[in-house]
């Protein structure tokens, strides 16, 4: 599989993606997934032959940039396309000038993986829904 990651403006590949991860199999609501961030965000996504099987969003808040909404389709798990997504975010921020920081809301489980990727943990863990997370920053 070629991996890349693309920017789109089309929001109906990210948001397949998003409900079949967050909402059918992890249990979100949609209350919890839909928000009115989607509107001023960067929108990243992957293709496998065409079809999207990854995606995440991409926030800038002055010098802090935000990567979230980080999910792959269970079929494709364990190939790299999370780690590009983060990769990716982090060099977009990086072109970026003002921006200092970059942070994320991770999963409770994921966190070795972020660590992987530069990502420091901080704070106490908390509640998003009824999953455990913990936000996780870089710095440059």
């Amino acid at each position: 599989m070629t991996l890349k990651v693309e920017q789109t403006a089309d929001l109906t590949e990210p948001h397949a993606i998003r409900r079949r991860v967050f909402i059918e199999e992890q249990g979100f609501t949609e209350a919890e997934e839909w928000d009115d961030l989607d509107s001023v965000s960067v929108h990243l996504v992957v293709r496998d032959g065409g079809a999207p099987v990854a995606s995440a969003r991409l926030i800038q808040d002055g010098g802090t940039g935000k990567i979230g909404r980080i999910c792959v389709l269970e079929s494709h798990r364990g190939r790299g396309l999370g780690a590009a997504l983060v990769t990716h975010g982090v060099a977009h921020f990086r072109d970026v000038p003002c921006v200092t920081r970059i942070y994320l809301s991770a999963q409770d489980h994921a966190i070795p993986f972020y660590e992987r990727l530069g990502f420091g943990a901080y704070g106490e863990t908390y509640l998003d829904g009824t999953v455990p997370h913990r936000d996780m920053e870089l710095r440059f």
